[in-house]
């Protein structure tokens, strides 16, 4: 038995921390993150000299966050490390949900009306467009389904997370239009202030109703139950020392 199945949860599908699948899947998640970021680097629009740069975009944000949380979980893998394990799993909680969020709102918009998320000024080639709103919440899916321990997260705490990720957007884009001019989704623009608040508000439901559901998802495909106590975290150090 592997050094990273030693403390592998007993619901957790394939081995990680590992410099195996696990490695290679958080390699090829890392490199698409990257070419996302060259790619606004080497093809500049009008967000590149804007207050907030590309921040102003929930997808960048979201990228951003992915690309921190593969990091630690290819050094994880890389130095087989409980502790940096269990940092990706608590960062995974936000990026995944976070990921899912993002690709259900943009492609749903996207079909209704293309000229609600993407400005008349933007843009962007199909494999562009898949690896800044498709190929993210693929990976996190993948890490989260098969090289994850379950999560132990309810309803309640998952809403609190979502809304105040949601709200502290919310804010940040306020004050992005302030010295812009402009909001980053032409949907903005085309709402009142009223209207974003419902649009955020269903943006944090949603989030929370995609954290429930991969929980869920997670069960369907690993199982429910634990031959351990219940309340274990995810990438819990002491429980799992004892696998």
């Amino acid at each position: 038995m592997g050094a990273s199945n030693f403390f592998q949860h007993p619901l957790q599908r394939l081995p990680s921390p590992s410099r195996g699948l696990s490695a290679f899947i958080h390699i090829s998640g890392l490199a698409s993150f990257i070419w996302s970021f060259k790619y606004m680097h080497e093809n500049p629009n009008r967000a590149n000299e804007a207050y907030g740069w590309h921040f102003q975009y929930l997808t960048v944000i979201g990228l951003t966050l992915s690309t921190v949380t593969f990091l630690v979980a290819l050094l994880a893998d890389l130095t087989l490390s409980r502790r940096l394990f269990l940092i990706k799993n608590l960062l995974l909680i936000c990026s995944a949900p976070m990921e899912v969020l993002i690709s259900v709102l943009y492609w749903g918009l996207r079909l209704i009306d293309e000229r609600l998320v993407v400005p008349d000024w933007a843009v962007i080639p199909l494999h562009a467009d898949l690896g800044f709103h498709a190929v993210p919440s693929i990976v996190m899916l993948l890490d989260l389904l098969f090289f994850s321990p379950p999560w132990t997260i309810s309803a309640l705490p998952s809403l609190g997370l979502s809304s105040a990720i949601a709200f502290g957007y919310w804010v940040w884009i306020e004050r992005c239009f302030l010295y812009n001019g402009w909001y980053p989704y032409p949907i903005f623009e085309q709402l009142s202030t009223t209207g974003r608040a419902g649009l955020f508000s269903l943006s944090a439901v949603v989030m929370a109703m995609s954290t429930v559901t991969l929980k869920w998802l997670y069960g369907r495909i690993n199982g429910f139950g634990t031959p351990f106590p219940a309340q274990s975290r995810p990438g819990d150090i002491r429980k799992n020392e004892r696998l």
